[in-house]
C-alpha cells in the first residue's frame, strides 16, 4: 500500500521514532532521484550533487516541523534543495576566491571528463550555454525546460512572481538560442 505525502508528513512530525524513520525512508525513496537531478543541474558535478543531496535530506529531516503544509512537500523540499545548491556554490567559489558564475562555468567545462555524464557534444554545448546565464535565469530555465515544472510551482520554490519567471525564462531561451546559433 502506497502511503501519501500527507501521511508521511504527519508521521515525520508526530510519530514515534520508528514511524519517523520509516516515513523518512519513504520520503527519500520517493524523491531522491528527482531532487538529485535538480541539484545536479545546479552544481553540475556528480560528487558535489551527492554532497548537496545529503545536506538537503538532513535539513528536511531536521526542519520538518517548520513545514507549514501550505504547499506540497515536494515544493518545500525543492526549495531546500535549491537553497542548499546555491549555498554550496557560494561556499566553493569563496574558498577558491572566484565568483560563482566562474565556478559554474569551470564545472561545466569539465563535464566531458565526468564519467557520470552521458551526454553528447550537443548536450555539453547546451550545458555550457546554460552555465553562462545569470543564476535566476539558469534556475528558471532548468526547472521549466528540463523538469517541465509549471510557473506556479517555480514561483513557490523561488519565491518570485510568475511574471518575473516568465520574463527570466524568455530571456534565458533567447540568450541560449542566440549563442548556440552564432
Amino acid at each position: 500500500m502506497k502511503i501519501n505525502d500527507s501521511d508521511i508528513v504527519k508521521k515525520l512530525k508526530n510519530g514515534d521514532s520508528k514511524e519517523k524513520e520509516s516515513a523518512f525512508k519513504i520520503l527519500v525513496s520517493d524523491y531522491k532521484e528527482r531532487l538529485y537531478w535538480h541539484i545536479r543541474k545546479i552544481v553540475i558535478d556528480h560528487d558535489d550533487a551527492n554532497d548537496v543531496i545529503q545536506n538537503t535530506f538532513m535539513k528536511i529531516y531536521l526542519k520538518i516541523n517548520s513545514f507549514n503544509e501550505k504547499s506540497k512537500i515536494f515544493t518545500w523540499m525543492y526549495r531546500i534543495a535549491t537553497n542548499e545548491s546555491i549555498n554550496f556554490i557560494n561556499t566553493k567559489a569563496i574558498k577558491l576566491g572566484i565568483n560563482k558564475a566562474d565556478w559554474v562555468e569551470a564545472k561545466t567545462s569539465g563535464l566531458f571528463a565526468d564519467s557520470y555524464f552521458d551526454g553528447d557534444q550537443a548536450s555539453i554545448k547546451l550545458q555550457k550555454e546554460i552555465s553562462k546565464l545569470p543564476e535566476k535565469q539558469r534556475l528558471v530555465f532548468n526547472m521549466k525546460y528540463f523538469d517541465k515544472m509549471k510557473y506556479k510551482e517555480i514561483s513557490e520554490i523561488l519565491n518570485t512572481s510568475v511574471g518575473s519567471l516568465k520574463a527570466s525564462y524568455h530571456l534565458a531561451v533567447h540568450k541560449i538560442k542566440k549563442d548556440l546559433y552564432e
